[in-house]
């Protein structure tokens, strides 16, 4: 009878490379694609959210939800300059209370992507606490331009209904996932940080896109 032949010590750890090494090729390419994944499931979320404000709008003579976001409930200071609007904020809802009788389901409230954060992207020195999410703990993933609602804006009203960001993700650092912002970030670090950040906005005419920081700011510079 034939002895039967073993794998020598040599072969198996040829085996164990090249497993090691399709591994490596293949695990950056299945957390692209899950990252992309939960971006676009991101996106459809703030499209239904987007048509549920519509919805809203048709039923109040055009006008945007009258309601606030996290970080206004959270540092209302932020309107100091227009003590009219902060002196609003304690008496309004919050986005996702408004809505939720123009949704079926809440969860569209949350981004897939939403991982926390610890500070606001718009005011890096400002705290905003988020844990484990921004969804878990405010019940909302995205931020809204306040000042629309607060100065009691339609649809038809806006100067650049497509130009103009609505809601958008409370963290930049979700898509992809980079580091997130700390309160101790020196000036040259934020700056760093936000050149590589995403953002899924929903516009003033309710269509939705994934851009980067450049083009949030350029939105937010756009005029009511």
């Amino acid at each position: 009878m034939r002895a039967k032949r073993a794998f020598t010590l040599i072969e198996l750890l040829v085996v164990i490379a090249i497993i090691a090494i399709l591994a490596a090729i293949l695990f950056p390419v299945y957390a692209r694609a899950k990252a992309a994944a939960k971006q676009t499931a991101c996106m459809s979320n703030l499209k239904q959210v987007g048509t549920a404000i519509l919805l809203y709008m048709a039923d109040y003579d055009d006008l945007f939800p009258n309601a606030v976001d996290a970080a206004d409930k959270l540092h209302p200071e932020i309107w100091a300059a227009h003590p009219d609007f902060m002196a609003l904020i304690p008496d309004m809802p919050m986005m996702h209370e408004l809505l939720q009788g123009y949704l079926r389901n809440y969860e569209v409230f949350q981004c897939p992507s939403d991982v926390g954060s610890q500070v606001l992207d718009t005011h890096p020195d400002m705290t905003f606490p988020a844990s484990p999410t921004m969804y878990a703990q405010y019940g909302l993933s995205y931020m809204y331009r306040t000042e629309i609602t607060f100065r009691r804006l339609s649809q038809t009203q806006l100067e650049d209904v497509a130009g103009v960001n609505v809601l958008f993700d409370g963290g930049g650092h979700w898509h992809p996932n980079k580091a997130a912002l700390m309160i101790d970030d020196g000036n040259a670090l934020v700056e760093s940080k936000l050149h590589d950040y995403r953002y899924n906005i929903l516009y003033g005419d309710m269509h939705v896109r994934s851009v980067r920081y450049d083009a949030l700011q350029q939105a937010w510079a756009t005029p009511l």
